[in-house]
This record gives structure tokens, C-alpha cells and sequence, in this order.
């Protein structure tokens, strides 16, 4: 008999596993939420990578005869000052926009993932030292630390990726640092302290696996902070330059200067930008509640 193991005079079955695709539909039905929240990031990405097929027209195409169009059916979104599409920025906005947010996160996560492992394992005088220094840089709120760094560096799509992961990577290091005094109390840290394990295997081998689901979960969470900060300094004028699209600077010039006259050009990159956080910060919440085991059936 398939799938029986037998003992004696008895037979026991195996209890079936559940396929794949049926175990990703159950998670679906108990997750609503993240799942609509994994499509609309899915579609965003889709989007992002093939906005230059996609898109109706070219992105920094004048049409100055067209100018401040009303959305209508050639014109989907309508166009700006200078008749360029709106639709058409916007899907090529979506690849700056999501690539710088997840660019500098995983900036952010690989510098704070250091600090957090290595503060929290050794403690001591190394963890008070650094942890001193992460004070500092946590008295300034995220937007104002990007800012003076952007300021520092210069505008532009690099230097705002790496001010944007400079910025988040202390709360980063905070939250890790957190699971890692957790983690290195266990019995089997321990034990390999006493068998000799070095010190850099113990954090790879057994300490950082421990900590991932913390790590994916904050770092589906931070994309959202990052993507707003992108946005932020764009509308300022130090993050992307003109003429390339990002949403924040659609917000900035044409979207601030013409918002009475033509709504539209304000309210579609506002509109992109708020899906976009939303989507992203209940994909978070989600992962948290299915990967942390103190949420899980609530």
C-alpha cells in the first residue's frame, strides 16, 4: 500500500502533504491582506521593469500643442506643462522609485545587520561604544539625516541611495541587535563556545539564520520609508534630477506649480506613491505575523 508503513499487524498511512499551490491558496484565504498587498507590488514591479514596452509613449516627449491635456482616452492620465504623457512618467517614475527604495534598504540592512550582529554578540565595551554612536544618529529623524547627507554628497539617484541606507541603517542595527541578545542566551550558543567554535562562525552558522525573519521582515517594511524619503528629496530638488521622472519631483514642479489649473498632475504620483507605501507597509505586517511565532493563529 502507497504511503504505509507497517508495525506488527497494523498498518499506519502517511497523512498526505498538501501540494504546493493548495498550502499558497489556505495562506491566501488566511491572509487576505498580504496577498492583495503582494499583487499590487508584484504589478508595481512588473511596471517598473517593463515600463519602456508598456508605456504609451515616450516619457520625455514635448508635445507643447498637447500641453495640460485633460485626461481622455489618448491621454489616459492627461499631460503636463509641456505635454509630455503623465501615464508614460509614471511607469517609468515606478522603476526610480522602487529601485532606489530597494536598493538603499538593502544598503541599510547589510550596514545595520553588521552593527546589530556585532554589537549584540560581543556586548561589553564594544556594544556600548556603538551603541552610543547609533544614539546619536537615531536623535535625528530619518528625512532630516537623508537630507544633511544628500546635502554633503550632492543630488543625484547614488548619492540619495546611499543616504537613504546610511539613514535607516541605526533603527536597523537597533531592532537586530535586540534579537541577537534573545538568541545568544540559548543553550546551544553556548555549547559552542565551550567546543571552541570561533566567533565568526558562531554569528553566520547559528546566530544570523536565527535572525532572518526579523531581517526580511524589516526590510519589507523599511522599502515603504525609504520610497516616501526618495520622494521627499526629489520634491526638494536633491534627489532626481530633471527631466528624469520620479514621483516626488512629478509632485514638485509641474504637480506644485499647475495643481489648481491641472489636478491631475498632482494627484496621480500623490495617488502612486500612497499605493505604493500601503502595499508594502501590509506585506510587512503580514510576513511579521507569519514568520514571528508569538503571532502566528492570531
Amino acid at each position: 500500500m502507497a504511503g504505509a508503513v507497517g508495525l506488527g499487524d497494523r498498518v499506519f498511512t502517511r497523512p498526505k502533504r498538501a501540494s504546493w499551490a493548495r498550502r499558497q491558496l489556505t495562506l491566501v484565504k488566511k491572509k487576505p491582506v498580504g496577498a492583495f498587498a503582494l499583487f499590487l507590488i508584484l504589478a508595481l514591479l512588473f511596471i517598473a521593469i517593463f515600463s519602456p514596452l508598456i508605456s504609451p509613449f515616450d516619457p520625455n516627449e514635448l508635445r507643447p500643442r498637447e500641453r495640460l491635456h485633460a485626461p481622455s482616452t489618448t491621454y489616459w492620465l492627461g499631460t503636463d506643462q509641456v505635454g509630455r504623457d503623465v501615464l508614460s512618467r509614471l511607469m517609468w517614475g515606478a522603476r526610480i522609485s522602487i529601485y532606489v527604495g530597494i536598493l538603499a534598504v538593502g544598503i541599510g540592512i547589510g550596514a545595520g545587520s553588521v552593527i546589530g550582529l556585532v554589537s549584540g554578540y560581543f556586548g561589553g565595551k564594544v556594544d556600548l561604544i556603538i551603541q552610543r554612536v547609533v544614539d546619536t544618529m537615531m536623535a535625528f529623524p530619518l528625512l532630516i539625516f537623508a537630507l544633511v547627507l544628500v546635502t554633503v554628497l550632492g543630488p543625484g539617484i547614488t548619492n540619495m541611495m546611499i543616504a537613504i541606507g546610511v539613514a535607516v541603517a541605526p533603527g536597523d542595527s537597533r531592532v537586530i541587535r535586540s534579537a541577537v541578545l534573545a538568541i545568544k542566551e540559548n543553550t546551544y550558543v553556548e555549547a559552542g563556545r565551550a567546543v571552541g567554535i570561533t566567533n565568526t562562525r558562531m554569528i553566520l552558522k547559528y546566530i544570523l539564520p536565527n535572525v532572518m525573519a526579523p531581517i526580511i521582515v524589516l526590510a519589507s517594511l523599511l522599502v515603504a520609508a525609504a520610497i516616501i524619503t526618495e520622494a521627499s528629496l526629489s520634491f526638494l530638488g536633491l534627489g532626481v534630477q530633471p527631466p528624469t521622472p520620479s514621483w516626488g519631483n512629478m509632485l514638485s514642479a509641474e504637480g506644485r506649480r499647475y495643481m489648481e489649473l491641472a489636478p491631475w498632475l498632482a494627484i496621480a504620483p500623490g495617488f502612486c506613491i500612497m499605493i505604493t507605501v500601503l502595499a508594502y507597509n501590509l506585506f510587512g505586517d503580514t510576513l511579521r505575523d507569519i514568520l514571528d511565532p508569538r503571532l502566528r493563529g492570531t
